[in-house]
């Protein structure tokens, strides 16, 4: 199903003479509203006028998170705080919170792309859509319910937690859709399981997750567990929040980003220059219909690449592959580049490992020191023998790094109601 079909099926010359239309107004909005883009452009020699097509955007600036700590909390704002309707903010766990904000036109926007993404995944009107996304200053909550709204499907706002309860509410509500992290999506699967549920007696039909990397082992698993279509969801709060882009349910083969809203390159990570589709690079986004808070080039430090090739879906905009790791992600472990998105797909290959897993970086001496723990489906007796060296020497071909490996019993590692925390750098913990 497509929700709009007109935008979402525009031709590719039209939808570029929107882009390059949209894209001079926003150049035009934050030169003259916000400070940093002015004196930004300015140091680099460009005006909104420089630009005459949409090759010309890599003439002018990149955006960094540490331009939105730097001018917290509102001095990247380009309307006035009088027609600010919402604010979203970042946890702040790495220092000052990243602050967005929203006109209502702006809220009008995000529920019109959300309407699409759920439509792509496989939603329509008259749906019932349980919403285990966090409220609050996080985007997802929200940013879902209110375009699900829009589409005229009913919310549930289960928001995050008390997970037998939302068990309760999908058996007895019996909506089509689910929405959250698909490590919350496990553990509400993993649930039912001990719980004697029969999950082929639910009503799901479709799953929407994001929020955190996941791979095609676990998009399997959770399909197999809880019998829907599962899609990935993209979008951060700096951009708008989720539903930047999405998988279509068709082909579920790269998301589908909605180009007349957002402007997006894949860069090298290094030299920051444009990289051909196919390519794997660091993604980059210029908004093209932000009011509020416009961002120009902004460095998202998520890894993929363009995908050019037209979708069987019948959309016209380009797609962007699931996103490969980040660039602040990546681990260096005896001076091996590590993605611990590489590790969690060698572990779910292996049929009798559960796909829950942590990654401990440590130091011994100066050597650096690595372990990877993951449970077993089912109590193992050979825990310490032939299975952890099955494993160990899995990982070592594929990362290049030999890492001590914990088979724990089922049950025994922590589980997310949120996005997982899969990797502990205790190389970088402060010295007390």
């Amino acid at each position: 199903m497509l929700w709009n079909v007109s935008a979402e099926t525009m031709p590719r010359g039209e939808l570029e003479a929107l882009q390059l239309r949209r894209l001079r107004e926003t150049l035009t909005h934050v030169y003259e509203k916000v400070p940093l883009y002015r004196q930004r452009f300015e140091t680099h020699g460009v005006r909104p006028e420089s630009l005459h097509s949409l090759d010309d955007l890599s003439k002018f600036p990149f955006t960094f998170k540490k331009d939105l700590r730097d001018t917290y909390p509102f001095g990247m704002f380009a309307v006035p705080l009088k027609e600010v309707a919402r604010i979203h903010g970042s946890s702040g766990t790495k220092g000052k919170p990243t602050v967005v904000g929203y006109t209502r036109q702006d809220l009008d926007v995000w529920a019109e792309l959300i309407a699409r993404c759920i439509a792509a995944a496989g939603g329509q009107p008259g749906d019932i859509l349980h919403n285990a996304y966090g409220y609050g200053l996080f985007t997802g909550g929200l940013g879902l319910h209110t375009g699900a709204e829009k589409m005229g499907v009913t919310v549930v706002p289960a928001s995050g937690g008390f997970t037998k309860r939302q068990i309760t509410l999908i058996q007895d509500f019996r909506p089509q859709g689910i929405c959250c992290t698909p490590s919350y999506a496990l553990n509400i699967a993993e649930t039912m399981d001990e719980m004697g549920i029969d999950t082929s007696s639910l009503s799901l039909r479709y799953g929407i997750f994001g929020a955190e990397p996941w791979t095609e082992h676990m998009r399997a698993r959770l399909e197999q567990m809880l019998g829907l279509d599962a899609v990935d969801i993209y979008g951060l709060s700096e951009v708008m929040g989720p539903g930047v882009g999405i998988e279509c349910a068709v082909e579920k083969n790269g998301l589908h980003i909605w180009e007349d809203h957002f402007l997006f390159e894949v860069v090298h990570p290094d030299s920051g220059q444009p990289l051909p589709p196919g390519e794997v690079g660091e993604v980059v986004f210029t908004s093209l219909t932000k009011q509020a808070f416009p961002v120009i080039r902004y460095r998202t430090g998520d890894l993929a690449a363009m995908v050019d090739e037209p979708c069987s879906c019948g959309r016209t905009h380009r797609r962007m592959t699931r996103i490969k790791g980040r660039v602040d992600d990546m681990l260096i472990i005896r001076g091996v580049n590590v993605f611990p998105r590489e590790v969690e797909a060698e572990l779910l290959a292996v049929e009798w490992l559960a796909p829950h897993y942590q990654i401990v970086i440590d130091k011994e001496g100066a050597l650096d020191t690595m372990e990877v723990h993951v449970e077993s489906r089912q109590v193992v007796d050979d825990a310490d023998g032939n299975m952890v060296e099955m494993v160990a020497q899995n990982l070592q071909e594929r990362i290049q790094i030999r890492p001590r490996v914990v088979i724990h019993p089922p049950g025994s590692l922590p589980r997310s109601e949120g996005k997982a925390v899969r990797v502990l750098d205790r190389r970088t913990a402060p010295v007390s």
